[in-house]
């Protein structure tokens, strides 16, 4: 078992802390910002987040093709973190930027500097998260791993949202469009350092089997032969989520069905029949361990997004205390780091999938319960909030370690491991997930008749803030708890995958 130094976890942690100026950042207060000071209606900045989820479809799975496919002398994934990082700052000011420009310039804007910062968080964390199922072979490290990895999360979470509101109103002065600009300077500045922390102190330690049988390009080409069963799933989802209509959902239930008669045809035909990309999608079809953990993704993502999304609208609106929904996510996010780090021990305890039902519920449980929160009992949401996000806390760190665990059964069932691809999935449906509840707090408040530049409609869409704080998330960790009851790996197997891999990888490691 290769033991990671404890440097190493916190050099690996501090990749997420940056990562998390810009991810928290966006789930956080992008939609308040563009709806409340950017100038969109709830409507327009709904179809905005949902748009851009259609190119995350492809770029993800791009990015753990070509981590797989990279061959450095700093490794296959740490030379990504280091080359993607000054992008990723760069979009990341673009996108709090509010220029001066009529409204559908604004509008094209607004899609130009948000589709940058998703790509460029693509290039940069499709990588890193690959990063942690090579930096060591075992599944105990991992999870330790993955702990401290978000604890960082959580830290980098906690300075962008707790402390954004605070220093909009400092820089800004009374104008939020200069104070969102140079708060994400400041945010800016810190995420290159600690990225470059990240790479500087990270090794790269499993090496798998190189398939000499396919490059790179011609993978990209089969790629693009194969982007409807993407591409079309994606579009009929965002369709039907957006218009909720019967011709929409005829169109979902169409693309559905065809993609599954499709799958199945794919599956059925030999490997010799099957070029690159096409193994590697029927390897991850095949694996019913990936399978559940990307419902599981998107369904924590929904719970966790929503519930974010909402905290900036409640406590401006139902609370009444703008500046407190920054002290209140920095208490949500202390708890999370507890949670974070408690998750080696109590998965040992409980086991992964026990820790991660139990959670889900809890959490769901807890959160349900805001629906019954006298408006301004500031008391009763902070202690109800963060003992729901203890649990919650537990949910991504368990989601990504067993995220490595299906990379090994994968290695171990089919000879071959595609740990980019497999991670590149686990990043887009949460960021798929972050973006459909961005989108679905919005499609909510329109409904209410919500419009952040006239104040009359405020009082209308209170109950709807209730619902996104109570039921609606809670719908989401209810359906993820029912999904994991599914999950077929117990801990003994991931030991017993875990020691035949390590034996079967010595011949190529002494050669």
């Amino acid at each position: 078992m290769t033991k990671l130094p404890f440097y190493e976890k916190v050099g690996y942690a501090m990749g997420d802390a940056a990562a998390n100026l810009v991810w928290r950042g966006a789930l956080a207060y992008l939609a308040v910002f563009y709806t409340d000071t950017f100038g969109l209606t709830a409507a327009a900045a709904a179809m905005l987040f949902l748009v851009v989820r259609l190119s995350d479809g492809v770029t993800d799975i791009i990015m753990g093709m070509i981590g797989d496919r990279t061959n450095t002398r700093w490794g296959k994934f740490r030379p990504w973190i280091l080359w993607s990082t000054p992008f990723l700052a760069l979009f990341m000011v673009l996108s709090f930027t509010t220029p001066d420009l009529s409204y559908s310039n604004k509008l094209i804007y607004a899609y130009v500097t948000y589709i940058g910062l998703t790509l460029a968080y693509t290039v940069n964390n499709v990588p890193y998260s690959a990063l942690m199922g090579v930096m060591t072979p075992s599944d105990t490290e991992r999870t330790s791993l993955s702990g401290f990895r978000f604890a960082g999360a959580f830290a980098g979470g906690l300075l962008v949202m707790g402390f954004l509101p605070d220093l909009v109103a400092y820089f800004g002065e009374g104008n939020d469009a200069i104070g969102y600009q140079y708060s994400m300077y400041l945010f800016a500045a810190i995420l290159i350092a600690l990225m470059l922390i990240t790479f500087a102190s990270t090794k790269e330690r499993v090496t798998p089997n190189i398939d000499e049988s396919s490059n790179l390009k011609s993978d990209l080409l089969d790629l693009s032969k194969n982007l409807p069963f993407i591409v079309l799933p994606l579009l009929a989802m965002t369709l039907f989520f957006y218009y909720r209509d019967i011709y929409s959902g005829i169109f979902f239930v169409i693309i559905m069905g065809s993609m599954l008669i499709l799958i199945k045809r794919l599956i059925k035909k030999t490997p010799k029949n099957l070029g690159g990309t096409q193994r590697d999608m029927v390897d991850l079809l095949t694996n019913k361990p990936w399978l559940i953990l990307l419902g599981i993704g998107f369904l924590t993502m929904m719970f966790n997004g929503i519930k974010y999304g909402t905290i900036a609208y409640y406590f401006k609106y139902q609370v009444g205390d703008e500046l407190m929904a920054g002290k209140y996510f920095i208490a949500l996010l202390l708890v999370s780091i507890l949670g974070a780090l408690s998750t080696s021990y109590l998965s040992k305890k409980l086991g992964k999938r026990q820790l991660f039902i139990v959670s889900l519920l809890l959490s769901g449980l807890l959160t349900t319960a805001f629906y019954w929160v006298p408006k301004g009992n500031v008391s009763a949401i902070f202690a109800l909030g963060c003992s729901a996000e203890f649990f919650a806390a537990i949910m991504p760190t368990l989601f990504f370690t067993m995220l490595g665990d299906s990379a090994d059964y994968s290695e171990w069932k089919n000879g071959r491991r595609a740990t980019g691809l497999i991670y590149s999935a686990g990043t887009f449906v949460q960021k798929t997930g972050g973006g459909f509840a961005g989108a679905l707090v919005l499609v909510v408040l329109a409904g209410y008749g919500y419009d952040g530049m006239d104040k009359s409609t405020i009082a209308a869409s209170l109950p709807g803030m209730q619902l996104l704080m109570s039921w609606i998330p809670a719908s989401f960790a209810f359906a993820g708890a029912a999904l994991m009851i599914f999950y077929p790996l117990t801990c003994k197997q991931n030991q017993q995958i875990g020691n035949e891999l390590i034996l079967r990888r010595t011949p190529l490691a002494a050669a």
